[in-house]
């Protein structure tokens, strides 16, 4: 007997729509923590909210839900933005410190989630206890990456072009390792997932940063707004099913 999971089935439209929403989370971050100058700590606190919100609903619903499933995933990305700038930059812990502590965290939640559920398998996450375990492991993903995704562009020197050219061919290697290895789907749906992550993160940035900076200098309010209607589109046009998972 087969019964439907809470999250959608992992397809390329799938990847496409994630890699737009991280891409709008770092602009959408940026624009209330710098743009409106609200800083890193009080963005944080509202997107927090914003995400508690988001993923109470998620729990709270009895099947899977495209536009709700998605508004979490921008919640989560957004609140991952602010956190991560405030974690490097106010904290003082630097891109390297944040990156290695939000790694742990990542690898301890997902630990956590294996070792009390028996699986991390995302076709599984339809009860209230792997929802939860879903969606820290979320959460500490896109922080995670958009502490990799500022190192990589900054302090490694690869600039946003170059950042995204790196993220993109180290994606390109997991969809090589799904079609021709035996590698674990599951590790490899977990690696991508965190990819896509500093991949939006240096898009993002190459939007709207400063011409000198190595950026397009776009405004922030703009980048974000045709973001989201790309995303929106994306969920309205185009059909998306559950996953399946069997018992």
């Amino acid at each position: 007997m087969r019964s439907l999971s809470k999250v959608p089935e992992v397809t390329l439209l799938f990847w496409v729509i994630k890699i737009a929403a991280t891409t709008f989370g770092e602009t959408a971050g940026d624009a209330l923590s710098m743009s409106l100058d609200l800083g890193y700590l009080v963005s944080t606190a509202i997107f927090a909210v914003i995400f508690v919100a988001a993923v109470a609903a998620q729990i709270g619903a009895r099947e899977y839900r495209p536009l709700l499933y998605w508004a979490t995933i921008i919640a989560s990305t957004t609140v991952g933005t602010t956190l991560a700038d405030f974690a490097d930059r106010s904290l003082g812990i630097g891109y390297a410190g944040g990156t290695t502590l939000l790694g742990a965290l990542l690898l301890i939640s997902l630990f956590t989630w294996y070792r009390t559920l028996g699986s991390i398998a995302v076709d599984t996450v339809s009860s209230p206890a792997s929802e939860t375990f879903y969606w820290v492991t979320i959460m500490f993903s896109q922080t995670l990456g958009t502490a990799l995704g500022d190192w990589t562009a900054d302090t490694a020197g690869l600039g946003y072009v170059g950042g995204a050219a790196l993220f993109s061919a180290l994606l390109g290697l997991v969809v090589a390792a799904y079609y021709r290895t035996d590698i674990s789907r599951t590790i490899l749906f977990w690696v991508a997932f965190v990819l896509t992550r500093p991949l939006g993160a240096v898009l993002g940035d190459f939007l709207d940063k400063p011409l000198g900076a190595g950026g397009l200098a776009l405004s922030r309010y703009t980048s974000s707004a045709v973001l989201l209607a790309f995303i929106v589109a994306c969920i309205l046009v185009f059909p998306q099913r559950a996953a399946r998972k069997g018992h």
